[in-house]
């Protein structure tokens, strides 16, 4: 475990000064039941912080294999599942503790999502190109579907029967039908896309290698508009209440705020540091990881203005456990 770790405020524009220096938790921070935790994926460092979300101090480091990315809450919120991807390898860990369960053996899990109605857990195999089906339950392997090239992202319809994934080097979407793994279509979307959401009835892909969010049929494939954003449109992720989405603009170090019913842009801001995924704490702070500067950005949503929290290298995911558990899955699956 790191004894600590520093951070730093940005103030304004760009205006650096240092706070005080995150110290591991007290011992009293550990008492089940009672931990308010974001949990940090550290793909370069083989690793997952967890933060106290009211102190901001590290509780603990848990080590894992190789490379992990992304997370997933299991249907019953009991373990929050984290991929090793190049370690080949899920890692279960408690959602209200931290406390590591176990770990099984599971081929490229890079980016993991539950089906809404908790049946089926989609794995993207971006290294090996493939994409998985498996039994949520039993882990038993269901369906496994060829995918030229790169799967990345994932989301489903929302009565779960179709699953759509990135596929980042070809520009397309492919959905899948869940039950039975046969491809209903597999489209061009755009250069690089990545993060998927289903939203009113259509999706949304963020299209890293272009400044626009592709609006897509879900029935179809067709792209039938787009939304403009800074370079490097990423993943989209919906706050409490639902009012807006945020756009995290990768690439170009921004973030875009759209309107969620009309879908125009309200505003956009600088986050340096590679902003990647997201979460959103009960005060309304934004928590978000920066993947350039092995950071996480504390982002105050009226003004702007964020400290960031030091952690591994090249944070990826992040989730924490301040959520309502009855939402919890709903929540997760919305930042992927």
């Amino acid at each position: 475990m790191r004894a600590w770790r520093g951070c730093l405020s940005v103030l304004g524009a760009g205006v650096l000064a240092l706070c005080a220096l995150a110290r591991p938790a007290a011992a009293d921070d550990l008492k089940a039941g009672h931990l308010k935790i974001a949990f940090v994926i550290n793909s370069n460092s083989a690793s997952i912080d967890e933060i106290n979300v009211d102190t901001h101090n590290l509780i603990r480091t848990v080590p894992v294999y190789r490379e992990p990315h992304h997370m997933a809450l299991t249907p019953d919120g009991r373990s929050l599942v984290v991929g090793d991807t190049t370690g080949n390898a899920l890692f279960f860990l408690d959602p209200r503790t931290g406390v590591l369960q176990r770990n099984i053996t599971m081929s490229d899990p890079y980016q993991i999502v539950f089906s809404p109605d908790g049946r089926y857990l989609t794995v993207a195999g971006l290294a090996r190109d493939q994409i998985d089906i498996y039994d949520a339950q039993t882990m038993q392997l269901l369906h496994r579907i060829p995918a030229h090239t790169m799967p990345s992202h994932i989301n489903y319809a929302p009565d779960s029967r179709t699953v759509f994934v990135s596929l980042q080097v070809s520009g397309q979407l492919i959905a899948i039908d869940t039950a039975s793994g046969r491809v209903e279509w597999q489209k061009p979307v755009g250069n690089t896309p990545a993060g998927v959401l289903w939203h009113n009835g259509m999706l949304m892909v963020g299209i890293m290698g272009e400044a626009h969010v592709a609006e897509v049929d879900p029935a179809t494939g067709s792209v039938i508009g787009t939304i403009p954003t800074k370079p490097g449109a990423h993943v989209m992720f919906i706050p409490p209440g639902g009012r807006i989405i945020y756009v995290t603009d990768r690439e170009s170090g921004y973030i875009s705020i759209l309107d969620a019913k009309t879908l125009a842009v309200l505003k956009t801001f600088h986050m340096p540091g590679g902003p990647d995924d997201m979460d959103f704490a009960p005060d309304g702070t934004i928590w978000a990881t920066l993947r350039w500067a092995h950071s996480v950005a504390l982002i105050d949503p009226k003004t702007f203005t964020f400290t960031t929290i030091r952690v591994g290298r090249s944070p990826h995911g992040i989730w924490l456990n301040t959520h309502d558990p009855k939402i919890w899955q709903t929540t997760v699956a919305s930042a992927q």
